[in-house]
């Protein structure tokens, strides 16, 4: 064993003064966890193990052996709305009360990490694992995770963003390689993360499992040094997905600090191997083993804050009104809902005996407590409640002997006889996990059929959906009302019959284009791949982007959602400066009852030198309004947030010019729009023989000497093909370097290399 000095005090020493007492054996298995879910310890040097567990909306506390999939039973914690459904919230304060309570029960249980949020963008309505995401826009993925994070380390306890990067499918997640081009990588899929870095500063990042423009994730020194450190100004520590490293040297090279969980010593001999054999800098295993020893210190300290005992009937609570707030009310044709309680009804469906209200796979929480909307609705009518369950589910043993038109018949009998019919429909668990994508978005034919059949027998229907991944609704046009519910958590029954009932008023708004059909989305022709790569096709057209830019028909856009009472939206100012766009706009409750409204504002760039979608969401609030009450709403776009990537210069630019600004309530409502000049950011690439013609016009230093020497050389009318704008319609995708042998361009060879040269000065 290689020798060392004594180590500093994990308590009063800086983290790269305690590494360096250690000896190198020490510090290569400080940087491999010791078991499934705890760093190692260094006794001799005062170092204690600390826990990581699962989360994102939960606490995963494993409490038989760690089996990582959720098969042995968990420690009993409040399973709060997965992010699927905390997204359509829109509510970052809410957001942030969730991510609290969840740090609360982790401190609770000697956790010093949990292991969310999860903030992937949802490329492809198939992703079996979008549950576990906010949206398919990067700013309410950034801001909402930023929201759960705050709340989690506000508890003394760290969170672990994931999964970095381009992880947006199940299909091959060991070793795919997510080939993406430039732009859509930072615009689209790292925006998000950026955003939640610089406003938290995260304990940890993981990192994911798949490739990235050919290299792991886990071993991508752009991705994790580059980017993440060097330009976001990350401090924290990044810990792989478990079993997510190929080459534990690499990974230390490029700024991976722990791998978990153990592998039984193979890592560590591998680090010190590399080591010895001069293939790792020892200065490179010194910085990530100070990470991780970091992180010790942090939980150290966090164990030490005052915080509250946690009271699981208080985190149900939340949980109640966090799934309340972010159910999605899709449609309510003549005000069937809310509900009036005296009235019969027929409650429809095993998911409302049954409830489906999370994902499966490493999130799996053990509830506190589950309800089930079956006996909320009926604890909260005063009116016959009577219920058919419609539909086999497999599990559910009072349906084990049924069949499909039995059930539906009976159904049909129920809904026949009572005033309204409520059916519960939705993805069975099979269907959507960690692990898998889905084959399709379709509902289970059964249940499609039992729509058909209950609406015949009942017009007044209402739909409530449970599931963890956008599903077709060919039933749209005829029901009348439909409920988006999602994974609503445990206490999602009781939270249903708030809404239906109008205890609560919805105010959920879509994070996810629900498309016609899977064929219009935009990932259809490129997921999941093939031979070990899929390729980001669309490139920046994701989500919404993709449906406006080419005006597709969609069920129910980006950002829809209705309310029982109505909003209206006046008075709308903007203003630029140095720091971006400044906005105002008066929101006013035109209901009869208090609700919630989300203002969202979109900003475009028409005739943009780049491709751009027609508008992009860029600003968001939630608001509560009394019946009849105004509120004046202010909401700021940063400058960098207007902001596309140039890949000429590898840099963020903003296009100066008019941008058209819109606020309303979706992408395709939109209520008050206004233009804006906002100044541009100078772009200046310098020039080689291979730029061309168009390149040098649209440079400031060279572009005014072209047209000079364009107008010089021609001398011929301006309506004359061969007039200076003439020849510039043709020559613009020229090369330099060729441009010269055309004799009527008034560029020779040593006037081209003397524009080169000015271009490449300073």
């Amino acid at each position: 064993m290689t020798t060392s000095s004594t180590p500093a005090d994990l308590r009063t020493g800086t983290a790269a003064d305690v590494v360096a007492g250690l000896t190198l054996e020490q510090k290569a298995d400080l940087v491999v966890g010791a078991t499934f879910w705890t760093t190692a310890a260094v006794d001799e040097a005062g170092i204690p193990a600390i826990m990581v567990t699962d989360g994102p909306h939960g606490l995963r506390k494993q409490a038989g052996a760690a089996d990582h999939l959720g098969l042995e039973n968990s420690v009993p914690a409040t399973c709060f709305p997965p992010a699927v459904a905390l997204g359509s919230s829109f509510d970052t304060e809410l957001a942030e009360r969730v991510g609290a309570a969840i740090g609360l029960e982790a401190r609770a249980e000697d956790v010093s990490v949990v292991l969310g949020p999860g903030m992937n963008i949802k490329r492809s309505p198939l992703c079996g694992r979008n549950f576990e995401y906010f949206s398919e826009d990067p700013l309410v993925s950034g801001e909402l995770a930023a929201a759960v994070t705050r709340g989690i380390q506000s508890r003394g306890v760290g969170a672990s963003l994931k999964h970095f990067a381009a992880n947006n499918q199940e299909h091959d997640r060991m070793r795919t390689s997510s080939d993406v081009d430039p732009r859509p990588l930072r615009e689209i899929y790292l925006r998000g993360f950026e955003r939640a870095v610089k406003a938290t500063q995260p304990w940890t990042i993981m990192s994911s499992y798949n490739k990235i423009n050919g290299t792991y994730a886990s071993q991508n020194p752009w991705l994790l040094t580059e980017v993440l450190r060097d330009q976001w100004g990350f401090e924290g520590l990044v810990v792989s997905d478990w079993f997510g490293v190929a080459d534990r040297p690499a990974a230390l090279r490029a700024g991976l600090d722990l791998e978990m969980p153990t592998n039984g010593g193979v890592s560590q001999e591998r680090v010190l191997s590399a080591v010895r054999a001069g293939e790792l800098a020892e200065d490179t295993l010194n910085a990530c083993a100070a990470r991780v020893v970091e992180l010790v210190q942090k939980s150290l300290r966090g164990a030490e804050t005052e915080v509250e005992a946690w009271d699981s009937e208080a985190h149900h609570g939340l949980a109640r009104e966090a799934a309340a707030r972010s159910a999605v009310l899709l449609k309510n044709d003549d005000a069937l809902l809310p509900l009036n309680p005296r009235n019969s009804v027929a409650v429809i469906g095993e998911f409302a005996r049954t409830p489906r209200y999370q994902g499966a796979g490493s999130s799996q929480i053990s509830p506190t407590r589950v309800d089930d909307a079956l006996t909320a609705l009926t604890e909260a009518s005063s009116g016959e409640v009577r219920f058919s369950p419609g539909f086999r589910l497999e599990g559910v043993e009072e349906t084990a002997g049924a069949q499909d038109a039995e059930l539906r018949a009976e159904a049909v009998q129920t809904a026949r006889a009572a005033d309204v019919a409520v059916i519960f429909l939705g993805l069975p668990a099979a269907a959507e996990s960690e692990g898998f994508d889905r084959q399709h978005i379709d509902l289970p034919a059964e249940q499609l059929a039992l729509v058909d059949a209950v609406l015949e027998a009942n017009p007044r229907t209402v739909v409530v959906l449970s599931h963890g991944g956008v599903v077709a609704l060919p039933f749209a046009e005829e029901v009348p009302a439909i409920l988006e519910g999602w994974l609503l958590g445990q206490a999602g029954g009781s939270a249903t019959a708030d809404l239906l009932y109008g205890t609560a008023n919805p105010s959920g708004r879509l994070t996810e284009t629900i498309p016609v059909r899977l064929a219009d989305s935009p990932a259809y022709l490129d997921f999941p791949g093939e031979h070990g790569h899929v390729r980001y096709g669309e490139g920046i057209f994701v989500g919404y982007r993709w449906y406006d830019a080419r005006e597709l028909e969609v069920a129910f856009p980006f950002g829809h959602g209705l309310s029982y009472t109505s909003f209206a939206h006046s008075a709308l100012q903007v203003s630029s400066d140095d720091a971006g766009l400044h906005l105002q706009v008066t929101v006013t409750n035109t209901g009869d009852r208090p609700g919630r409204e989300v203002v969202q504002a979109y900003v475009g760039r028409p005739g943009s030198a780049v491709a751009r979608a027609p508008r992009e969401l860029k600003a968001f609030a939630a608001v509560a309004l009394d019946a009849g009450e105004s509120h004046t709403v202010e909401l700021t776009v940063a400058r960098e947030d207007l902001a596309h990537w140039d890949v000429r210069l590898d840099d963020w630019v903003v296009e100066g010019g008019e941008h058209v600004v819109a606020v309303g309530a979706s992408s395709r409502d939109l209520r008050q729009e206004t233009t804006v000049e906002v100044p541009g950011d100078e772009v200046a690439v310098p020039l080689s023989t291979e730029a061309t013609l168009g390149d040098a016009l649209a440079h400031p230093v060279t572009g005014p000497l072209i047209r000079d020497s364009l107008q010089q050389a021609v001398q011929v009318g301006e309506d004359d093909v061969f007039s200076a704008e003439g020849l510039l319609r043709m020559l613009k995708s020229f090369p330099l370097g060729r441009i010269s042998g055309f004799a009527g361009a008034g560029l020779d060879r040593e006037k081209v290399a003397q524009l080169i040269a000015m271009t490449q000065q300073g």
